[in-house]
């Protein structure tokens, strides 16, 4: 977002709450930042308001935006903010927290209307285009983002720099409604969920299952290339071992725990990489068989709110493809490249445009973090460094580090132009400390080794749910649940077909022969509809021919051909994973 447009974006959130101040006068403000797409602000209304009333209070924006000019700056003491601001015990709870934090208080006055503000805002409102925003829903938020806080009610805006800006985010919106991956799995069964088994705990039908394994083959066979091994690991670890690790300490809120009969205390794994540092520990290492790559895809789970599951994107189950490399400081930089080669592939396959974070620590909350300051600075030099040799688009997320090291995260657009945080790669010199990982070099010298931590769909549910929007449910031959639909034109073709459709079998493909009754119209119309990559329809003529017609999913009517070449055709783009 350019500093303008976050301009704009903020002055029209102070121009909402003035609004509802005028429809509502007693409703107490809470914040009102710009955000990606626009704006919004938190509000504590003494009566419920709605969707209903979006429309009433936009058209008393537009009516006070007519008046408002600039926007007048005054410095204040933290006494004279309360004077004006002791109403409203949000507003106070601001003040305070920047009074003691030395910052300077300041407060934006436009027309009627003064707000608590850092400030931000456009120089004149004839800067902001009145066709280039509107408001868009209401919904529920905690004050401070904390579930033991009040409720409040926010309500969003769309802003952009131009009206044309705005109708192009509301077409790319409706699209994406149309792609949602929840309206999509339900349509083509991929997925479901069950009120007797929870929310955020995904059943993935046959259909999703043959995706999730032909995604998960494939990040395999690109990691065997790289000399990775497979590992298995149990679901539940003693307390010990995730105490060791920090995550006992730091994760507390997010594990499933259990206590045994006996009294003892196990967790449900939240994540893999101490077990796998169990397995690397077993036996003694020197400089000639490192680096060790474990790789494995297995489920892992994490206590979240309820508040926060939605979809496939957040879950309490989650399939991660996991691999940790142990390795020495001197292979750091060739094994990163391996990974993200991997990671170059799989994305480039389905053509996602990507760019990297360095998610690096915060200095200000060092406390959040394991491993000395020096760790640290070592670590995240050398991730730069190895961004700038690979000539990457990169950018710094100050903040973002993973609480044992710094990491690689992979932000990948997608077709309606949205950017997804996808895999990642993560640079650890915190659990070799604490679980006294080491190799022997050749000086015959103990030699404290590094961690690599690689996830490169990330998780296959999140993956899932980002790719089945990306391709509007259209996936590749090779990824397909159904390739081939093989549609009789009446009843007297059907033994025809199932030759055809046992032929295709026998060459790996995956085949839905129809001889059910019902006419051949509705049963290419399904076809489509469950976007099978290619419709093959037996009739009289194709039999007479001893051919097939072929309609394709993309390119439309293929027209007659013989099996063979069907076939070949279809060897050829599944094996290229076009």
């Amino acid at each position: 977002m350019d500093d303008k447009l976050k301009k704009i974006r903020h002055s029209l959130a102070h121009l909402l709450g003035a609004a509802v101040l005028e429809l509502w006068p007693d409703t107490k403000l809470a914040i009102g930042p710009a955000v990606d797409n626009g704006f919004y602000y938190d509000f504590d209304f003494a009566k419920p308001v709605t969707d209903k009333d979006l429309g009433k209070i936009e058209q008393k924006m537009r009516e006070i935006f007519k008046s408002w000019k600039d926007f007048k700056k005054t410095d204040v003491t933290e006494g004279e903010a309360k004077k004006i601001f002791g109403h409203n015990p949000y507003k106070t709870e601001l003040i305070e927290e920047h009074a003691k934090a030395g910052d300077k208080l300041t407060t934006y006055t436009s027309g009627e209307f003064t707000d608590f503000c850092a400030g931000g805002h456009v120089e004149n409102m004839k800067d902001v285009e009145k066709d280039a925003w509107k408001l868009s829903r209401v919904a529920g938020a905690y004050w401070r983002g904390d579930e033991k806080n009040k409720m409040l009610t926010r309500i969003y805006g769309l802003a952009f720099a131009t009206k044309a800006d705005l109708e192009k985010y509301e077409t790319m919106i409706a699209e994406a409604e149309k792609r949602d991956h929840r309206k999509l799995g339900k349509d083509l069964d991929l997925f479901t969920f069950s009120p007797l088994v929870g929310p955020g705990l995904p059943l993935w039908t046959p259909k999703g299952t043959i995706l999730r394994n032909e995604l998960d083959n494939f990040v395999w066979s690109l990691r065997e290339a790289k000399g990775f091994q497979k590992v298995t690991i149990p679901h539940l670890t003693k307390k010990e071992l995730y105490e060791t690790s920090g995550h006992w300490e730091k994760f507390a809120d997010s594990l499933f725990k259990i206590t045994t009969r006996e009294g003892k205390e196990y967790a449900v794994k939240p994540m893999n990489c101490p077990h796998h540092t169990q397995i690397f520990a077993r036996m003694p290492h020197t400089y000639k068989n490192m680096p060790q790559r474990f790789a494995e895809t297995t489920m892992v789970y994490r206590d979240e709110q309820s508040g926060e599951l939605g979809g496939l994107t957040r879950v309490l189950s989650i399939t991660q493809d996991d691999a940790h490399i142990f390795c020495r400081h001197n292979q750091i930089r060739d094994e990163f490249n391996g990974i993200w080669d991997i990671i170059d592939r799989l994305y480039g396959t389905f053509g996602f445009e990507l760019r990297v974070r360095l998610s690096f620590h915060d200095p200000k909350h060092a406390e959040k973090y394991l491993g000395t300051k020096e760790i640290w600075q070592n670590a995240e030099r050398e991730l730069e460094a190895m961004a700038k040799a690979r000539g990457a688009k990169y950018f710094l997320g100050i903040g973002e580090a993973a609480m044992y090291g710094p990491k690689l995260d992979f932000m990948a657009m997608d077709s309606l132009g949205r950017e997804h945080q996808v895999a990642t790669i993560q640079l650890d010199m915190n659990l070799p400390e604490r679980f006294d990982l080491s190799c022997v070099n050749e000086k015959g010298e103990k030699e404290r080794i590094v961690m690599l931590h690689c996830a490169i769909m990330g998780s296959i549910e999140r993956f899932s749910a980002v790719l089945i929007e990306h391709l509007s449910g259209n996936f590749p031959l090779w990824l397909a649940p159904v390739q081939v639909k093989i549609v009789p034109v009446r009843d007297t073709h059907n033994e025809h077909a199932e030759k055809i459709a046992a032929e295709l079998s026998a060459a790996g493909f995956r085949i839905d022969c129809d001889t059910s009754d019902g006419n051949m119209g509705k049963k290419i119309r399904d076809a489509k509809n469950n976007k099978i990559p290619y419709t093959v329809i037996i009739g009289d003529k194709d039999i007479e021919a001893g051919k097939i017609s072929v309609e394709s999913r993309d390119k439309g009517q293929l027209g007659q051909m013989p099996l063979a070449e069907f076939l070949e055709k279809m060897e050829k783009e599944r094996k290229e994973k076009r």
